[in-house]
Formats: structure tokens, sequence, C-alpha cells
């Protein structure tokens, strides 16, 4: 058995953060090192009924294999009943672009989240104890972070629970001496290689000469900032709502007066920017940015920033993606899973009905040659609007009528064969193309969009 003070502690951290149901059963995490075998351990003797998940990513050969072993006797040996699971984890990491290390991040918690469905278990256990959350907390620091990186790492997020962040690397390794209780080690851990790896075998030893308790010291600060976060997220939550809109279910509009007027300016920002894939380093700019002239572009890994006059405008970056279809005849064309083309041909008397809908265009089939062509605008792109003589830079007449950067990126433009502008779609015609005395056969094309 583990001491009882040791249990105590851990049943007290676990009732105080309402962390578990006894009537429930729990998924633990098992790689087969130390604190995940202290956790399973614990949460065994503490009467929580439990199964456990181990992963094989065939990352370290023979190693692998042994920790897979050693998991499947210890489950044996206590009882539990165990779940596998093998992974290709190079070639995912390959097929997905991401390093080794998140790939296995990726694989492991999707298929736990999978797992813990398919048995009905309340929680996945993981077992991150005070050195880890010491280490999230300097390693944040290092990279530069915002109040929240500050906290540590939490003991409840969603349905992941860690019960061990109440006690050291140190306490658990000696509990499991103290049961005589084998462990494996990952030797990849000994290797100051990685951040992480050099944070806790280089630079927090260093910090223990200047104070010997400087864990406690870090989590018991880590513990009150997130007090202190708590209050102020619900603050910034609060203006975050006010402050952004949206026009689509895909792109937002922030205020840049509401941002200005938060009672932390920026750290509003980074809380709305985070969302987007922005770094730190981007959003600082971005705020810094905010009193330049308009037009400024900003790119995340998954969206594209617009600051424009008083506002912040951020869409997907496949609202960037520019398309063409061409329209040899009449018949339904889809553009993109948002917009599609009804194109008619009819013949043209006085009694005809025209269509005069933004979304529509009619126009004399003889003054134009098929096929046409629906695309985005082009730089130099010029048209003579519906009923004007001169010509006009398309980009012009965007800005006249106060299109943003975006908006006018995703106009589109019909265009026939010879590259003659058509029409604006959804906004206005050419008048080079307009049905007249003269017009026979009507050209008619309806934008519909969901």
């Amino acid at each position: 058995m583990l001491s009882k003070p040791f249990l105590k502690k851990i049943s007290e951290f676990i009732a105080s953060h309402n962390l578990l149901n006894r009537e429930e059963i729990q998924l633990v995490a098992l790689s087969g090192g130390a604190d995940s075998v202290c956790l399973t351990l614990a949460l065994l003797q503490l009467g929580y009924p439990i199964e456990t998940a181990h992963c094989n990513f065939h990352l370290r050969g023979e190693e692998s294999e042994r920790d897979e072993n050693f998991c499947t006797e210890f489950c044996k040996k206590n009882g539990i009943k165990p779940h596998l699971a093998h992974f290709d984890t190079v070639s995912f990491a390959k097929m997905h672009k991401i390093s080794i290390e998140m790939a296995a991040r990726e694989l492991r918690y999707t298929y736990f989240r999978q797992l813990r469905k398919d048995i009905g278990a309340e929680t996945i256990c993981v077992a991150h104890h005070q050195d880890d959350s010491v280490e999230t907390v300097i390693m944040n620091l290092i990279r530069g972070t915002g109040i929240n990186g500050l906290t540590g790492i939490q003991a409840k997020n969603g349905y992941i629970v860690r019960p061990l962040l109440c006690v050291t690397r140190n306490e658990i390794e000696n509990e499991l001496k103290a049961e005589c209780q084998d462990f494996v080690t990952d030797s990849t851990n000994l290797v100051d290689d990685m951040v992480r790896n050099k944070i806790r075998l280089d630079i927090i030893p260093l910090m223990r000469k200047i104070n010997p308790s400087v864990n406690d010291s870090i989590a018991k600060t880590a513990e009150r900032l997130g007090e202190i976060t708590r209050a102020f997220n619900s603050i910034i939550e609060n203006e975050a709502e006010h402050a952004v809109s949206k026009d689509r279910d895909d792109i937002s509009k922030i205020s840049i007066n509401s941002i200005k007027a938060s009672v932390s300016p920026e750290n509003l920002l980074f809380h709305i920017l985070k969302t987007y894939t922005f770094t730190p380093s981007q959003i600082e700019q971005v705020y810094n940015s905010l009193d330049s002239e308009p037009g400024r572009l900003f790119f995340s890994p998954t969206h594209q920033l617009l600051i424009d006059r008083d506002v912040i405008i951020i869409e997907p970056l496949s609202e960037a993606i520019q398309k063409i279809i061409t329209i040899p005849e009449e018949g339904t064309y889809v553009f993109n899973e948002k917009i599609k083309f009804r194109v008619e041909i009819a013949d043209y008397n006085k009694d005809t009905i025209i269509n005069k809908e933004k979304n529509c265009v009619c126009a004399d089939l003889s003054k134009l040659i098929l096929p046409l062509t629906i695309r985005n605008t082009k730089i130099g792109d010029r048209f003579i609007p519906f009923g004007m003589k001169g010509s006009k830079l398309v980009s012009d007449y965007l800005t006249d009528i106060k299109l943003n950067l975006f908006e006018k990126k995703r106009q589109l433009v019909l265009t026939d064969s010879n590259n003659k502008i058509i029409w604006l779609v959804n906004n206005r015609p050419d008048n080079r193309f307009r049905i007249d005395d003269k017009t026979k056969i009507m050209l008619k094309i309806t934008c519909i969009t969901n």
C-alpha cells in the first residue's frame, strides 16, 4: 500500500477540486513510468473503479515493447482491465507535416477520447504532478506568455483530470520505492535535448541552489495567479463578447474602439486573437498597428487579419483561395459550397421582364462571346459601370463603395471569352452589355448563395 499520508493528500486534492466520482469508471493513461504507475495505484487503493490505456508509438524500438509488456503485467497483477493501442507515429507525423512529439500527442488524446466514450468512463486521468506544473510555468515564462500561461497545469480541463498535481516527483518515487513497485524509465527523459528537459535537468536544479523550496514557491504563486486569472478572464470574456461581431459564420469583426476602451486592451486583443492561432508576437504587432494607416495584413496558419479603419477583420485562409469556373452554356454551376450560378438564355421582346436585383444580371447575348468565366478580380481590371460611358478601374470602384481589402479580394467578376467584364457579381453590371431595343436574345445569370 502507498502511505496513508500520501493517499490522504491526493484524496483531499481530488475532493477539493471535485475531480472524480467513485460511482463512475475512470480511465487512467498508463505509460509505465513512475508517475502513471503511482497514479494508477493511488486511485485503485482509494477505491475508484479504473481501467487503463497504454499507447505504443513504436518510436524507441525494444523500449516501446518493454513498456507495453510492463503495463500488461502490471494490470494483470493488480486486477485492472488494460486497453492497448499501436501507432505508426513517424508516418502520421510525415503525413500531417507535424513534429513527432505533436503527432504522438494528437494520436494519444484522440485514442483516449474515443476509448473514454466506448467504455463509458467519466474522466481521463493523466499523471501530471507538481513538478510538471512548475516546469510549464517556467517554460511559458521563457517563451513569453499572457497571464494564463503563469497559472501552470490545471487540475481539470473538461474530462481530463490530474489528481497528482498536489505531489512532487520525489514524493512519487519515494512512495514507489517504499512499496517496492517497479516502473519503466523513458531514456529520452534523461537527455536534455528538449526545452522541458532542459528546464527539468538544468534550470530547476540551479534555482534550488538559490531556494531549496523553489518548487513550492512557484506552485503557490501559480495557484494564486489562477484565482486572479479567473476573475480577470471573466472581465475579459465579457468585453470580448461586446467587441466581436460576425458578418457570417466564419468572418469576425473586432471593434478597435472597444479594444482601446478595455481595462486591459492588449490582453483583450490577445484573448480574442489566440483563438485564430496568432502567436503572442503577432498579436503584439497587431496591437501596435491599431493607430497606423488601415490596410495592414497579418497571417496565422489558419486565418488572415486586416486592420481596416475602425475594425479588425478576420477570416479563414480558405476565403483567400481563388477559383475560376467556365460557363459554356445554360445550366447551374457550383462555384463553391456557398455560391452557385444559374445560367439561362431566352428570347427577348419588349414585354420581357428584366430582373434588376443585385444578385442577377441580364445582358444582350449578341454583345458577348461564349464561353463565360467567373473569377476573382485582378489588378488592372476595368469595366464601364452601368449607366456610365467612361471606364473605371474595378479596384477604384470597389474603394468608392467602401469595400475593405478582404471584400475586394473576394469580389467575383463575370467575363466573356475576350476577358471583358460583364458583371461585378452581386454588385453592378457593365454598360457595354446592356439590353436595348435591338436585343433579341437575353442572357440571364443569377447568383444563389447558401
